[in-house]
């Protein structure tokens, strides 16, 4: 692999996710050089520079180290559109946990602001660069199921118990939608692109519970969900394709997670897409029973923290990253369209597109990543 020179990187948001982004970022991904963390908790901050090596710094301090280039915000969601608008002012490239933000406007004026500031914004979620998703666009793209004619995405969780063990995800940008439908969506949309219009319904389902984890200080008390449980709704795609989405979390833990896309030869059955591997499953016309397709592709393991490497390998070949914001606001403006229309009993209609990012390179599948061959691929 022809050397190019490490992106200075440093992290802001040393919670739980901070451990897996830190751990391959540190040692999986070549280009990027880790070199610095930041937590309004200090305690967590020197846990986490000490255990990997880098430097404690205060916000301010990466905002003004000319030799950091890239942030990678992983801060919860509430404080996504502060800390990525202070690094983008201060000429930072940003890479963003999901959701991009909160709301429309506020997405918008960061991506203007990147724009203007001539500096590259991503955001997550990057598993759609994993082994299964990669696997199952090269199959779509090869025409093995004809033309998809709708999709279908659906998952349950239980926000109560999540809410007591992270209670972010009880305010808002933490609910079914933002803080996991993302990763569906993203899912369908990398492969078949940017949707036209949305309607749908949401709730907020027994927003008043109880703490029930005895480990709790708080045991017994109550606490409020802030937080949407509760997404149903239907889209068109510009490529003709109608899709569905069933998202709810007023349910059980064990999650059942479903992704099926529907072709006029066949149909197309995809794994978690929380999760970078996993076997895709084709049924085609005249079976009665799907195949499971062999990976095509790199990554199938945990390995957030491709994100920032590919867009790191962006910034030094000169293009735009595959984990693009312009996909990442079209994702948030369909969820959060979703919403509105249900606010208004109407259709929605999408303000804005995105280019569907490249494929993957194929041909790097040794070992849990494929190593230094399969971060090359990252690079073109």
């Amino acid at each position: 692999m022809e050397k190019y020179k490490k992106v200075k990187t440093a992290v802001v948001g040393c919670g739980v996710i901070s451990d897996i982004y830190l751990q391959n970022m540190a040692s999986t991904f070549e280009i990027l050089e880790l070199a610095g963390c930041s937590d309004i908790m200090p305690e967590r901050m020197e846990n986490q520079a000490k255990k990997y090596g880098i430097k404690p710094m205060r916000l301010e301090e990466i905002l003004s180290d000319k030799s950091i280039e890239l942030v990678v915000n992983l801060t919860t969601p509430g404080a996504h559109h502060q800390v990525t608008k202070q690094a983008l002012e201060a000429g930072k490239h940003v890479y963003s946990e999901k959701p991009i933000d909160l709301s429309i406007a506020a997405a918008r004026e960061l991506v203007q602001l990147a724009d203007a500031k001539g500096v590259l914004y991503g955001s997550a979620p990057d598993t759609f660069m994993g082994s299964a998703v990669q696997t199952a666009r090269f199959a779509l793209d090869s025409g093995i199921i004809g033309e998809i004619s709708s999709c279908y995405a659906a998952l349950n969780r239980d926000s109560g118990l999540l809410a007591e063990r992270y209670p972010f995800t009880a305010l808002p940008g933490g609910g079914i939608g933002l803080d996991v439908g993302v990763y569906y969506l993203t899912a369908l949309l990398s492969i078949l692109g940017p949707v036209t219009e949305v309607c749908g319904f949401v709730k907020t389902l027994r927003p008043e519970r109880k703490h029930t984890l005895m480990s709790r200080p708080d045991f017994g008390e109550s606490f409020t969900l802030q937080a949407e449980n509760l997404v149903v709704g239907s889209f068109h795609l510009a490529g003709g394709a109608a899709g569905t989405i069933h998202f709810n979390s007023n349910c059980i833990q064990n999650e059942k997670p479903q992704m099926v896309l529907y072709g006029s030869e066949g149909i197309l059955y995809m794994p978690d897409p929380n999760q970078f591997g996993g076997e895709v499953k084709v049924l085609l016309k005249g079976q009665t029973e799907p195949f499971t397709l062999p990976p095509t592709h790199a990554y199938t393991e945990n390995c957030r923290g491709i994100g920032p490497a590919e867009l790191a390998w962006s910034l030094r070949k000169g293009r735009k990253p595959r984990t693009s914001k312009e996909m990442a606001f079209h994702v948030l403006e369909l969820l959060l369209g979703l919403y509105q229309s249900c606010d208004t009993k109407a259709f929605y209609t999408m303000t804005s597109t995105f280019e569907r990012p490249a494929p993957i390179p194929r041909g790097y599948l040794g070992g849990n990543y494929g190593g230094m061959e399969a971060e090359a691929g990252l690079a073109l």
